[in-house]
């Protein structure tokens, strides 16, 4: 690895490259891509939210969260609520088979995050999350609009 190859952003990037493969295969045998594991997830942390304000929260663009909900709404996991004196805007509300299957995701992603992990000990794991936590949200505030992120 060249000096420049050090730089914690670049390491960071490689990291969220490795991971979101990982993720991806473990999402597979439920059907699931990243964006709609997310999409399923915001749903749940913040019944109404808006498909906009979740792809902020994902760092996606708003096409792709589309994208998602539209994949999600037609298998019945996920579905959209006009809100009262706003037409335009969406809710976006999990079904009960949506929260049984993103229960079951969560499950496997927490086994292949802490797979991940155990290069690194309970302690260091904390550090690790705590900073990359701060550094993301200086990076992007609006993952703080929600109590958490999958």
């Amino acid at each position: 690895m060249t000096r420049a190859d050090r730089r914690t952003g670049y390491v960071a990037w490689q990291i969220g490259q490795i991971m979101a493969s990982r993720i991806e295969r473990t999402l597979r045998p439920f059907q699931l891509t990243l964006a709609q594991n997310s999409a399923l997830a915001q749903a749940i942390l913040d019944p109404g939210v808006s498909s906009a304000t979740a792809a902020r929260r994902a760092a996606i663009t708003p096409q792709s969260m589309g994208t998602a909900v539209n994949g999600l709404v037609e298998r019945g996991l996920l579905e959209r609520r006009i809100t009262p004196g706003d037409r335009r805007t969406q809710r976006l509300h999990a079904t009960e088979a949506g929260l049984r299957l993103a229960d079951e995701a969560r499950k496997a992603v927490d086994a292949t995050h802490a797979e991940a992990l155990q290069a690194l000990t309970p302690e260091e794991q904390e550090q690790a999350h705590a900073l990359l936590l701060r550094l993301l949200t200086s990076l992007n505030p609006s993952v703080t609009d929600a109590d958490s992120t999958p």
